[in-house]
């Protein structure tokens, strides 16, 4: 039984979509957009080549922590493909039991209304490149980056925090029914 350290991924790039390795970024451009992302090139190195992108470590594979790098380095990759050629969504319910709200979309944020009879309105920046959509009682998120999908839908469920009430009986808010997740692609 031999145990043979790997030390490089490769990765089928889809038709339709280029990837640039530069120093220290990598950038994927597809039918839906472009991602760009910054890697660590002391640690990794990245070759594309006849449809498939390498990935190889620069440091000892005999580390956990390498190969754990190695491996999180391909998810992330992964990620850029899947955006670029699908997209990712996130899908919110807006729940209302006190006080009617009334949730928009205005000018790259979202906008809460009423929430909790409240005079002002709360807002939440959304991430550029991330769209949202109200729909009845959900709001629906999508875009190219998986972490910038997740991250605007964590700043409106934090915008919509309650403080100072019972959380058993006040539990108004938009609360993530679905975290960002692939939608169509290869």
């Amino acid at each position: 039984m031999s145990t043979e350290l790997k030390d490089r991924v490769e990765l089928p790039v889809p038709a339709g979509v280029t990837l640039t390795a530069g120093v220290g970024t990598i950038a994927v451009k597809g039918p839906k957009g472009t991602v760009e992302r910054l890697f660590p090139s002391d640690a990794l190195d990245v070759q594309v080549a006849k449809g498939t992108v390498t990935l190889t470590l620069k440091v000892p594979a005999e580390r956990k922590r390498s190969k754990a790098l190695l491996h999180t380095w391909e998810a992330h990759v992964r990620n850029l493909l899947l955006g670029v050629t699908g997209g990712f969504e996130a899908r919110m319910k807006i729940v209302a039991a006190h006080f009617p709200m009334k949730v928009a979309v205005k000018e790259g944020q979202l906008v809460i209304e009423n929430f909790l009879g409240e005079k002002y309105p709360r807002t939440a920046p959304l991430r550029p490149g991330v769209q949202a959509k109200v729909d009845g009682e959900f709001v629906i998120l999508s875009g190219n980056d998986v972490e910038l999908v997740g991250q605007s839908s964590a700043n409106i469920e934090r915008a919509t925090h309650i403080r100072d009430y019972d959380p058993r009986v006040f539990q108004d808010g938009i609360y993530i029914v679905e975290r960002a997740h692939p939608v169509g692609g290869p």
